[in-house]
């Protein structure tokens, strides 16, 4: 790939290039605040200069907080720019994740913002190889140092470039098969990828960005400046709110997770009022985990416009498939980005398959990670270089991905392969149906069973049925329905009333710690 439009680029030489051709145009934007590139650079610059003064550059690692703030986008650009690999920090986590994000980084240096800087201070005597806890905003918490007082004054870093080929970027996967994983990106993975996400988004220097994300992505990031475009931040969490949002900063892409295309697809102000006036978006753009496609239909309807999904995980930069805005087929993640491969494996003989077979998602292309930090967890790549992503897939015969679903959440019934997913997709179609999480309950006859967990909403229980019935009735009723659009394999044979779905922050369900709970109690 080194023919490719990005050629030697370095990921701090997207922040540079676009600085160089647009220096005045704006590269951040809240609400409140505006950076344009060359502010951007210049405070990247600082905290470059900073970090080397205080030891940090090539071989090392510094971990920063990816908050919605232009302070992540300075501070991870900062960090390249020294030479050194930033950690993507989720400040979402517990303590213990915090814990061991950076015992296993090895991190010296953490830039947070000052409430996640105040739990760091707290875990710091368990972490060695911490020595400094830096607060990017607000009143710096006590044991900590204001990021606005260090870099005051410090000079442009002038060191050593870094390599193509070095690390630039170590990102932890989402830990929802095991604990989370160090995910080595190199300069090489970041850029390809920046290019891949530009080009398959459209993105173009008269593009307009809305992230309406919990945090900040670094894909977004990236592309946004690979195409020298302006990013808006919108930081306010109610997704209708966040239109009138687009339609001020006339953007022209919407990028938003499924959890909350989901509220704003049932949103009664949308139905009610219909798109803001002024809103020229071109797509809304979806990504993290699966978005029902009765939702994805309710807001092409009422935006008029596309709603795209793509695919990627953490090892791979993360995309790889996406739809495009002019060219998508409805229930697909859509075709492979530029430079990428794809193929479907047997899960068994590892034999390639053809167009509509099920089988494991493979991938090859120049944004596949260098590797993983821990060593004892090799990547699973095969003799021809592609990478076994652990998702289940078919393609059909235009090179459309279908996602079946995990491989470590499918289960047997017999010899017939059960998805979690497609059971879960029947349930939330019920009106009764809040949310759901389905896993395999274990059967010595048969391998296992369905179990199902069911969220009711409000009107759909005890006192409040629209049916006239109890809780149980309900569930056998939900249940009933749902297993006449079943196989015979996937019938679901256990239902189960709950109070939430265990999720992780980007709404993926923790389907492991339910499937632990569920053999404890088949064992019983």
């Amino acid at each position: 790939m080194r023919d490719t439009p990005y050629g030697e680029l370095l990921v701090d030489g997207l922040l540079r290039r676009a600085t160089r051709r647009d220096p005045d145009g704006t590269a951040v934007r809240t609400a409140t605040r505006v950076l344009r590139f060359a502010e951007l650079d210049a405070y990247a610059d600082r905290i470059a200069g900073w970090l080397s003064s205080a030891g940090a550059g090539r071989g090392t690692r510094v971990a920063v907080t990816h908050t919605l703030t232009p302070e992540f986008a300075a501070a991870y650009h900062g960090v390249v720019r020294a030479g050194a690999a930033v950690v993507l920090v989720n400040p979402l986590l517990p303590p213990d994740g915090l814990r061991h994000v950076l015992a296993t980084s090895g991190a010296g240096i953490v830039l947070a913002p000052a409430t996640t800087a105040a739990t760091l201070t707290r875990i710091a005597p368990g972490l060695p190889a911490l020595r400094t806890v830096v607060a990017m905003d607000g009143q710096a918490p006590a044991g900590t140092a204001p990021l606005h007082e260090l870099i005051a004054g410090a000079r442009p870093y002038a060191g050593p470039a870094a390599s193509p080929d070095d690390v630039a970027c170590v990102q932890f996967t989402t830990g929802t098969t095991g604990a989370p994983k160090g995910v080595l990106l190199t300069h090489r993975n970041v850029v390809a990828n920046a290019w891949q996400t530009a080009d398959a988004h459209g993105l173009t220097g008269a593009s307009v960005t809305l992230n309406h994300l919990p945090l900040y992505h670094v894909m977004h990031l990236n592309s946004a400046l690979y195409a020298g475009a302006c990013q808006v931040l919108c930081q306010d969490p109610d997704p209708y709110a966040s239109l009138g949002a687009a339609a001020d900063a006339g953007a022209t892409h919407y990028y938003g997770l499924p959890a909350r295309l989901h509220a704003l697809a049932a949103d009664e102000r949308l139905a009610a009022g219909g798109a803001p006036d002024g809103l020229r978006l071109t797509a809304v753009l979806s990504g993290g985990s699966a978005l029902r496609p009765q939702a994805a239909g309710v807001l092409e309807q009422r935006l008029g416009v596309p709603v795209i999904q793509g695919y990627g995980m953490a090892e791979l930069s993360p995309l790889t498939h996406s739809q495009r805005p002019g060219r998508y087929r409805p229930g697909t993640v859509g075709s492979v980005v530029a430079g990428t491969e794809c193929r479907i494996v047997d899960l068994t003989t590892r034999r390639p398959l053809g167009p509509w077979s099920v089988g494991e998602v493979l991938v090859r292309g120049p944004q596949l990670m260098a590797g993983y930090l821990d060593e004892a967890h090799p990547a699973r790549v095969d003799a021809d270089g592609f990478f076994a992503t652990g998702d289940v897939g078919r393609l059909d015969d235009e090179g459309n991905l279908s996602l079946v679903d995990r491989l470590a959440d499918v289960f047997k019934y017999d010899n017939e392969i059960v998805s979690p997913s497609r059971i879960e997709r029947i349930l939330a179609d019920d009106p009764r149906v809040a949310d759901c999480l389905v896993a395999d309950w274990p059967d010595p006859e048969h391998g296992a069973l369905v179990w199902a967990g069911i969220v009711l909403r409000e009107d759909a229980g005890a006192g409040g049925d629209p049916y006239g019935h109890g809780v149980l009735d309900v569930l056998d009723a939900i249940t009933e329905r749902a297993n006449d659009r079943l196989g015979r394999f996937e019938q679901i044979r256990f239902a189960e009333a709950i109070d939430t779905v265990p999720r992780t922050p980007t709404g993926k369900p923790r389907r492991r710690a339910v499937r632990q709970k569920l053999r404890a109690s088949a064992a019983l």
